[in-house]
């Protein structure tokens, strides 16, 4: 990680986006709890989450403006065209202003994604190969550990001073980021040819993924896992209220100790991706998260609290492994639709299964769902175990 730091670019990558991250986790609780004191409706307040999530549909478009577009002028742009949107929800006063704050949701949604696309071809051209890892790893343990605290952070700027607050907060740190990223010292990899077929063009990414064996290993394992993860989102109310015996708000608590498991899942990536590889380590991650959720079988405090930890550990191994495979087996003029038909394929299995984790709770004994879950896992994980990983680090022809 020395060698990582060492970089000022790396430094001013990782500074831009503490913020960046700290505002995102700060406003999209914010989003929630706004529309819930606007309307009074649970249903309208999940709804920003799902209009949010609705933009990784229609990704592959984002990547395609990615490889076509020079990385960083499209970054600072993004950054300060969402802080424009953000000065929106300053109209927001009462229920009848709710379309504009769903709007604003849906364009947060599309420019996330299509920074993050963005940010991947960035650091693929930026960093050799030996450090993406450490670069993902460091990634992820700055947004689990802003995790932590923006939220809280972000939920208490709204109860003093109110929603425009949270949102000029929003508004600075996106500024602050396109700033760091103007002084980043970064030298433009080539942009993607156009080409004369629209749909061939925004489906290479997928295509790209499907013809490598690695790649499309890792997204048959992970995306199957994907299928019942989301399972957890209404199993965690469940273990909270009738296993623990707690009040809704101590998932809270749970949720700090999954975060304190993903840091150190991201502090620790790299290196043991060096020794087996992104395809075991994705393994052992599912593996590490299927069996963090089956103790939730065994009601008890001390024994829930270290499996949150565990899963928090096993998910960010995976994300790790994922995100560098994908940067590494994708020649540099594809790397944002790679990284965008990544973001669509992984989107939509677990869309599916929170949706499905809600229905199912209210029919079956949630103690059903962990242990399908566990076994989904076992089976992703045995998938993965036997594959082959070529450990391949040089740049591929296109697909």
């Amino acid at each position: 990680m020395r060698a990582l730091v060492a970089r000022r670019d790396v430094r001013l990558l990782l500074a831009g986006q503490t913020l960046s991250m700290f505002g995102d986790w700060a406003m999209i609780i914010v989003l929630g709890i706004w529309a819930k004191v606007l309307t009074g409706s649970n249903a309208q307040a999940g709804l920003v989450f799902f209009v949010f999530a609705l933009a990784g549909l229609i990704a592959p478009i984002g990547g395609l403006v990615v490889d076509r577009l020079r990385k960083r002028p499209l970054m600072i742009a993004t950054h300060l065209g969402l802080a424009a949107v953000m000065c929106l929800l300053l109209l927001v006063h009462d229920r009848g202003d709710l379309w504009l704050l769903y709007l604003v949701t849906a364009l947060y949604g599309l420019g996330g994604d299509l920074f993050a696309a963005a940010r991947s071809a960035m650091l693929k051209a930026m960093l050799p190969d030996e450090l993406l890892g450490q670069a993902n790893g460091a990634l992820q343990s700055v947004r689990e550990g802003l995790r932590l605290v923006a939220p809280l952070a972000g939920a208490g700027i709204y109860a003093a001073l109110g929603g425009s607050a949270v949102a000029l907060v929003d508004v600075a740190t996106f500024v602050l980021s396109a700033a760091t990223l103007a002084a980043l010292p970064f030298v433009e990899p080539r942009v993607a040819a156009k080409e004369h077929h629209f749909l061939r063009e925004i489906s290479a990414g997928v295509r790209h993924i499907a013809v490598t064996r690695v790649l499309r290993e890792l997204t048959t394992g992970v995306g199957a896992a994907l299928l019942v993860a989301g399972f957890s989102e209404t199993i965690i109310f469940a273990i909270t209220s009738d296993g623990l015996h707690r009040s809704a708000s101590f998932i809270g608590v749970l949720g700090t100790f999954q975060g304190i498991g993903s840091i150190l899942g991201g502090l620790t990536a790299a290196r043991l991706m060096q020794k087996i590889g992104e395809l075991r380590l994705a393994a052992i991650g599912l593996t590490l998260f299927g069996v963090g959720d089956s103790l939730w079988l065994i009601p008890r405090l001390g024994v829930v609290l270290p499996a949150m930890a565990l899963a928090g550990v096993g998910i960010v191994w995976a994300i790790v492994a994922l995100a560098t495979a994908y940067q590494r087996r994708s020649p540099t003029e594809m790397q944002g639709r790679v990284a965008a038909a990544s973001n669509m394929l992984f989107s939509v299995p677990q869309t599916i299964s929170i949706a499905a984790g809600a229905a199912l709770i209210t029919i079956i004994d949630y103690r059903i769902e962990i242990v399908a879950m566990a076994l989904v896992f076992a089976v992703a994980s045995v998938y993965l175990l036997t594959r082959r990983d070529d450990r391949r680090s040089t740049e591929p022809a296109l697909a």
